[in-house]
């Protein structure tokens, strides 16, 4: 414990303006997201923006490539929020995946997933192929889900930021390592936010009828 508390004090002092930027944007990020709010996509294009140059500096390349993914699926998200079908709406509601859609999601997984597995271990010089593949291929499936304003991308969430806390520590970005345990915790709540919105929505249905 003593050297998990040294290690995250130490990595605070040694922590770079620009991550400091990254760490606080992303965190708001969340947090908007989480109160559905539209802002979650400006202060999440800053943040990914700087962390596919941090990703790059530290050999994290898979996670490189999703942050520049989430770049734009973030410019995608941010356009489908803001024009749902139903026009009496600013933004589109919290929904389910289809049958149809955990299909795609199992697919996206598993691909994404191969592909990075097989480049990393065979043409970068990751020492961490497996575990940057695995969150990798999570939080490639939740930010489309996000996207997409599915509940379900929260649980995707979950498993990347879990996978995350020790990876980032691994390669002591320690503050980054905290900020994905206090991503955990927000996303939980997240989950928990859009779980509630979706009730409310059946329950605002039922009444009508």
């Amino acid at each position: 414990m003593e050297y998990i508390i040294d290690g995250i004090i130490n990595g605070i002092i040694q922590t770079t303006a620009l991550e400091w930027i990254a760490v606080t944007t992303g965190l708001m990020s969340v947090w908007f997201s989480m109160k559905e709010n539209i802002w979650v996509y400006p202060t999440g294009i800053i943040s990914v923006l700087i962390y596919v140059y941090l990703a790059f500096q530290y050999k994290l390349y898979a996670d490189m490539g999703v942050n520049f993914y989430y770049f734009v699926m973030s410019v995608y998200g941010w356009y489908y929020w803001i024009h749902p079908k139903d026009n009496s709406r600013d933004q589109v509601r919290v929904t389910i995946n289809s049958s149809k859609e955990n299909l795609i999601t199992i697919g996206i997984l598993l691909t994404s997933f191969g592909i990075l597995y097989f480049v990393l271990s065979n043409f970068t010089d990751s020492d961490v192929a497996f575990w940057d593949s695995t969150t990798t291929c999570f939080a490639i499936a939740g930010m489309w889900l996000m996207a997409r304003k599915k509940l379900e991308s929260w649980i995707a969430w979950i498993i990347t930021d879990l996978i995350s806390i020790p990876l980032y520590f691994y390669k002591e970005l320690v503050l980054t390592s905290f900020q994905f345990l206090v991503f955990t915790g927000l996303a939980i709540a997240g989950y928990l936010a859009w779980k509630k919105s979706l009730e409310e929505q059946k329950e605002n249905s039922l009444s009508k009828v």
